[in-house]
């Protein structure tokens, strides 16, 4: 029995001890972010090294598709649309496939990012982008595999592949001017009607100036085409702080007529719960 209990006890410390060891990867991991113009760029990839060994059209063979790295997919996230080769891609998260080859690779953004090196079925359907690049020799060895943004300008990048004496630039080109442009127009045009409103909201909900609170919601009113239900419970909730119960009963019955119109339950019975309240003397 002691043997026994020995036995397992030797096993537990072995299992116990070898949960415990690290080592380092053969292909460590890496993430970079880099902002190109107004747009972020991340890259979450693993980075292999050559050792001697001979990489493209050997390790990595020529006209066959391969993960851009080691282990799971290399991923490249955008923060806005982007274009490539003059094709629109919209922003989001890509594993990047290559199809590397002498004189030209082939460069694919693969909306599945899940899988584990390859797809076991690559699905065309899945191919946000592809794209080709020209790969340049270099008289430098790069032992270790690298992923960069480089050449940054406000409204391009390259996105560049390099490992051994090969790099494959792929030319990004970023909507800086346009978001930019948006920026300024709308910070020279003046608050918007959602603004306005939010301020409103924000004055009642803190118990601060309700005359501050009534001003910037009467704004979002006045800006607004339509006079939404909610926009009009927020003003009748305000009135009512302020003491104007008869003002505050109006204003609940022309939201009360537009939730009614939209269906919104909840908002016809908060209206006619207030009406009910505010009509007491």
């Amino acid at each position: 029995m002691k043997k026994m209990i020995s036995t397992l006890l030797m096993a537990v410390v072995c299992s116990t001890g070898f949960s415990q060891v690290k080592t380092p990867q053969s292909s460590p991991k890496a993430v970079i972010s880099q902002s190109v113009g107004l747009t972020d760029v991340s890259i979450d990839y693993s980075r292999p090294s050559a050792k001697g060994r001979t990489i493209f059209g050997d390790l990595v063979p020529f006209g066959k598709l391969w993960r851009t790295g080691a282990n799971a997919n290399t991923i490249i996230t955008f923060s806005d649309d982007v274009m490539i080769d003059g094709k629109a891609l919209p922003k989001g998260k890509y594993a990047l496939y290559t199809i590397p080859k002498a004189d030209m690779w082939d460069v694919i953004f693969y909306k599945d990012t899940d899988n584990w090196g390859n797809p076991e079925n690559f699905d065309e359907a899945k191919v946000a982008l592809k794209t080709t690049a020209k790969p340049q020799m270099s008289n430098n060895k790069l032992e270790t595999f690298t992923v960069a943004m480089n050449n940054l300008d406000n409204n391009f990048a390259h996105l560049e592949i390099s490992w051994e004496k090969t790099l494959v630039p792929v030319r990004i080109d970023f909507p800086t001017d346009k978001i930019a442009m948006a920026s300024i127009d709308k910070a020279l045009n003046g608050p918007t009607a959602a603004d306005y409103y939010a301020a409103g909201t924000y004055y009642f909900q803190s118990n601060g100036d309700m005359k501050k609170a009534l001003e910037y919601v009467d704004k979002a009113l006045g800006m607004s085409p339509q006079k939404a239900f909610w926009q009009l419970r927020q003003k009748s909730l305000i009135q009512a702080k302020l003491g104007d119960k008869k003002g505050a009963i109006e204003t609940a019955k022309l939201s009360l007529a537009a939730a009614e119109t939209a269906k919104n339950n909840d908002y016809v019975k908060m209206n006619k719960d207030s009406i009910a309240e505010w009509s007491k003397k």
